[in-house]
């Protein structure tokens, strides 16, 4: 299945894959519109998906976003934590049940800009002050490291919890940017980024592979990667899970 925001381009993806499918498959490829800055959006999808969908056996968290400038969702978070963070979470978290019938796999789609993005040890919601998309962009890889660890700890051994770094990659998402991303494309740098499918590579890998990649880990072309202190510190990754769970009103 795939879900993305853009009802436009989710149908686009899913028609592509729907023609590359087997030829005697004539199921259609699902396909669900939700928006991240909208919580309620990511519980009607998960109570969507709990309907139609007893097993899940992979959940690939790849929504992200950078914002040049701070602003709050409808739900009053700064934007680039809910939909980097708050909301994959959420929707994880929602998914649980399913995750655990089919000892599935959740896949987050990290970034070396974690590198740039140290949380205090009193991990809270608060956006960096003054603010820098950059900053909280890498701030929320962090996130998605620390999430992918405790995930791991908590839910095994019934699920499976990776994520990794796709490297740059030359798509819309860094032009629109701000910060390192946005300048090299301004510089025409970009030309030496990695395709979409070059990107997506570990993904895939990390989602299908029986083995090679670490549980908990952090990863880069398809094996384990070395991630910053501040993203392996097992009581900040405590403290975000119990933190988070409170933000969506969920118990830790």
């Amino acid at each position: 299945m795939v879900v993305g925001r853009s009802p436009g381009k989710t149908a686009a993806v899913a028609d592509e894959l729907q023609t590359q499918g087997h030829p005697d498959d004539h199921r259609a490829v699902e396909r669900h519109t939700v928006d991240f800055a909208r919580l309620d959006d990511v519980r009607a999808l998960a109570a969507d998906l709990l309907a139609r969908h007893p097993r899940i056996d992979v959940l690939a968290n790849n929504a992200g976003g950078s914002f040049p400038r701070r602003v709050a969702t409808v739900d009053g978070f700064e934007t680039t934590f809910q939909v980097d963070h708050l909301a994959p979470y959420l929707l994880t978290r929602l998914l649980e049940a399913p995750l655990r019938a089919a000892r599935g796999r959740v896949v987050a789609t990290s970034s070396f800009m974690h590198r740039l993005g140290p949380l205090p040890r009193t991990v809270t919601a608060d956006p960096p002050r003054p603010y820098s998309g950059m900053l909280a962009y890498s701030r929320a890889k962090t996130m998605n490291a620390l999430t992918t660890r405790e995930l791991a700890l908590r839910w095994a051994p019934d699920v499976t919890a990776t994520c990794y770094t796709p490297g740059a990659v030359a798509t819309s998402f860094g032009a629109r940017s701000g910060g390192l991303s946005g300048l090299a494309w301004k510089l025409g740098l970009s030309r030496s980024f990695r395709t979409p499918a070059q990107g997506a590579d570990t993904l895939v890998w990390l989602a299908t592979a029986d083995y090679g990649w670490r549980n908990g880990g952090f990863h880069a072309d398809r094996g384990t990667a070395t991630a910053m202190p501040w993203a392996t510190d097992d009581r900040r990754a405590r403290a975000l899970w119990d933190l988070s769970a409170d933000l969506v009103g969920l118990p830790s």
